[in-house]
């Protein structure tokens, strides 16, 4: 059958048989706001044209924001503002380039979060549990790191002379964040109190020292190299930076003894003797007291072990910054660099929400992570400033039921047409998000840190909340298999992209792809 293509007002053309009749669609149809809204969405994409250059390169990962993350946060964000939710958009959401991406690791069906940040950081994956290395690599073994280490993409900007940064709201010697600078075999250790006595003996340096001897190590490694260090660097972990001594407390320490390190090297005063004009901060008043205009170096410690969910921030014994403002605190100081930047940005947090079973902390950090690409966005061109926003692997996490349109994300479900919750076949409510698997169902009220549930034990199983607030923010949701731990999950995550370069995000892709993505628009392999 021949086919010829309609022109219809305002909308996009349609084919249609050539012997039937013309085809009109009906006034409140194309009127629609479903339809028109569809309709200008895709023209604005099909007439959009995008360069494959950048300058800059910023990298988002939310570390566990699984596709179901992103729907049910979305939804919150929305219901929060006193919308019904699931008409609206987190803010990567609007970027006009997605992919699908598989996170699998090389000996892993369900990953880590080293070896799939090992994948975005360097094109190459690798086995779960180690930093910077091939899968030749033996996890555990420090004498197989020799030879396997693989170069990443902070590096390559490093000798290309752009500035670098990496952000994250976990410990900076965490994996995900770790894995842009450091090389060792196992991600576990973070400071030299980690190391086994065999790795000791064979020369091997912990993460945290590593990220002090960001400098001297590339310039060890790659003949000729001459870079100068990290430009901003901040998160949590305080604690593998300090002796483990009580004279070396911060301020705002609130164990007794907050360093770990057992070799007496407090690398906080390493870095300020190698960068006597960079700015060290610990807290909200001395990060606030950095000048973006002038600042030259920027490492900020806000904690001693992982910075606080947003949604627990304010309780922070000295104050620490959000996402967002350490986002915009970091590109205000990288575009002083003429030659562009990198930064990579953590929101390590949504992963123990999830841990935790608790989505209400898991979803706030996510909702955060988006005001932060928001500010991003916002702070810099389409034209030169290649955006990504992606996850490192996704969480047992589920939306279920028949809940009716508008019903809270986090509440019970009530069907359509209905204003009780729904029950089920035990004659129990039941609420619309919940995991597979974890710690399950407790109640603890207005508790804003996720993690206070690691002291309530193990309570999987089916429990009656007819009585109970699932809203809270104390509130963790049922699971199916007790474990200590909800586990992460096995399927694709997304990847969003926005500026010079994001038309190749699309299909289905490898994660290793990422690093790929961002060599491409910034050609960091290119001779100078």
């Amino acid at each position: 059958m021949r086919i010829r293509t309609a022109i219809l007002s305002g909308v996009l053309p349609i084919a249609i048989a050539s012997h039937a009749a013309a085809v009109v669609m009906p006034a409140h149809q194309t009127s629609n706001p479903w339809y028109t809204d569809a309709a200008t969405s895709t023209n604005a994409k099909a007439a959009a044209t995008t360069p494959n250059k950048a300058k800059n390169v910023i990298l988002f990962v939310g570390d566990g924001m699984g596709v179901s993350t992103l729907t049910a946060a979305r939804i919150l964000q929305g219901q929060q503002k006193g919308n019904q939710g699931e008409e609206g958009l987190l803010s990567f959401e609007t970027f006009p380039h997605t992919a699908l991406v598989k996170t699998y690791n090389v000996d892993a069906q369900t990953p880590d979060s080293a070896g799939t940040m090992i994948a975005m950081m360097s094109g190459v994956k690798s086995d779960a549990g180690v930093l910077g290395v091939s899968e030749n690599i033996e996890r555990g073994d420090c004498s197989t790191v020799s030879g396997n280490e693989l170069i990443t993409a902070i590096e390559l900007a490093e000798l290309k002379g752009m500035s670098t940064g990496i952000i994250s709201t976990a410990r900076i010697t965490h994996a995900t964040p770790a894995a842009a600078y450091a090389k060792s075999a196992d991600r576990d250790w973070e400071d030299d109190g980690d190391l086994p006595d065999d790795a000791k003996a064979a020369g091997c340096e912990d993460i945290a020292s590593q990220l002090i001897n960001f400098e001297p190590n590339l310039e060890a490694r790659i003949e000729g190299a001459d870079v100068d260090g990290l430009d901003v660097v901040m998160g949590g972990g305080r604690r593998s930076f300090l002796p483990k001594d009580a004279a070396f407390n911060s301020d705002d320490a609130v164990s007794s003894v907050e360093g770990d390190r057992t070799d007496n090297r407090d690398l906080t005063a390493e870095w300020k003797a190698r960068y006597p004009n960079g700015d060290y901060v610990f807290d909200q008043s001395s990060f606030d007291g950095v000048n973006a205009n002038t600042a030259t170096k920027l490492f900020g410690l806000f904690n001693e072990s992982h910075m606080q969910y947003e949604a627990d921030r304010g309780n922070d014994v000295a104050g620490e910054p959000s996402l967002t403002e350490m986002t915009t605190k970091a590109i205000d100081i990288l575009d002083n660099n003429s030659k562009g930047y990198i930064l990579v940005v953590e929101s390590g947090r949504i992963d123990h929400g999830h841990h935790a079973g608790s989505a209400y902390s898991a979803l706030t950090d996510a909702i955060e992570l988006s005001n932060a690409v928001k500010a991003a966005a916002d702070a810099t061109s389409a034209d030169d400033t290649l955006i990504l926003v992606t996850a490192d692997h996704s969480h047992v996490f589920t939306i279920a039921g028949y809940p009716k349109r508008g019903n809270p994300i986090l509440g019970k479900v009530v069907n359509v047409g209905e204003t009780t919750p729904t029950t089920a076949a035990d004659g129990m409510p039941y609420t619309t998000v919940g995991y597979t698997n974890g710690l399950g169902f407790h109640d603890l009220g207005n508790a804003t840190d996720g993690d206070a549930v690691y002291s309530e034990g193990v309570q999987a199983g089916r429990a009656d909340l007819a009585s109970v607030d699932t809203e809270s923010s104390g509130f963790h949701q049922e699971a199916l298999v007790p474990l200590d731990s909800e586990t992460h999950a096995g399927e694709d995550i997304s990847l969003h992209a926005r500026g010079p370069g994001s038309q190749f995000v699309r299909g289905v892709v490898e994660q290793n792809l990422v690093f790929h993505l961002i060599n491409q628009a910034l050609d960091l392999l290119a001779s100078e």
